[in-house]
């Protein structure tokens, strides 16, 4: 990973912002991602985040913290908050906006225990694919403290293979159609392709069941979106 994602963010922080980070997927076509949107303030976010935000409590875990927007609000809030992601870059912008526990870390080698743990903006996309589901949602679970909480949203995107008359074009014979490709550009430079995942809610519940999880449907966005506590 080049950590482009990073460098966008490292230079917007530092008053260099002279051009937006450009997104696509296997299924969809360029997208601007906006870098002012990643360090907005609590009145900025969509429903579904002010709503985690709001059920946590505790100790907690945000995973694939970004510039750290989440885990301000939350240290403002008093709850002890550790934000870890992938990108070195990321949790240089954190821990410089004032972030306190930010560390560059994949949640898979994460080993402490919370009382919630925070995947939020798709927090399903790290799964990457179907088959990697359990897997994660077990280690999510082995880092709960006893009656903790793992507050996740994501998206049924189904709705993207529609066509003009309500009909599906999914293609029953290959893989989830929430897998996706992730393309991501900055200043004309390409970062490594990357999977990731969207799931429904129902599969997302399924899933859930079988690593002894219980999963509830909070609430729903206005776009096919929702958020999941998982107990």
């Amino acid at each position: 990973m080049k950590d482009l994602f990073g460098q966008a963010l490292l230079e917007y922080q530092n008053g260099n912002h002279t051009e937006d980070i450009i997104t696509s997927t296997s299924i969809s076509g360029e997208d601007t991602l906006p870098l002012p949107y990643l360090f907005r303030d609590f009145k900025d976010m969509p429903s579904l985040e002010k709503k985690a935000l709001k059920l946590a409590e505790g100790s907690v875990l945000d995973v694939g913290c970004g510039t750290g927007s989440h885990s301000l609000y939350l240290q403002e809030k008093g709850l002890k908050v550790k934000a870890i992601d992938i990108s070195k870059g990321a949790i240089d912008v954190a821990k410089q906006r004032g972030v306190m526990n930010a560390e560059e870390k994949n949640i898979l080698d994460e080993t402490e225990s919370f009382d919630t743990i925070l995947l939020l903006m798709n927090g399903t996309g790290i799964f990457q694919e179907l088959s990697q589901v359990s897997k994660y949602l077990s280690h999510l679970k082995s880092l709960l403290k006893d009656d903790g909480q793992i507050l996740i949203d994501s998206s049924d995107i189904k709705y993207m293979y529609e066509d003009e008359d309500g009909g599906l074009w999914v293609d029953t014979n290959s893989s989830y159609y929430g897998e996706l490709d992730y393309f991501l550009s900055y200043k004309s430079e390409k970062e490594v392709p990357m999977k990731w995942l969207y799931l429904d809610f129902e599969t997302l519940k399924l899933a859930c069941e079988t690593v002894g999880l219980k999963c509830e449907r909070v609430c729903e966005g206005e776009h096919f979106d929702y958020l999941a506590r998982l107990v």
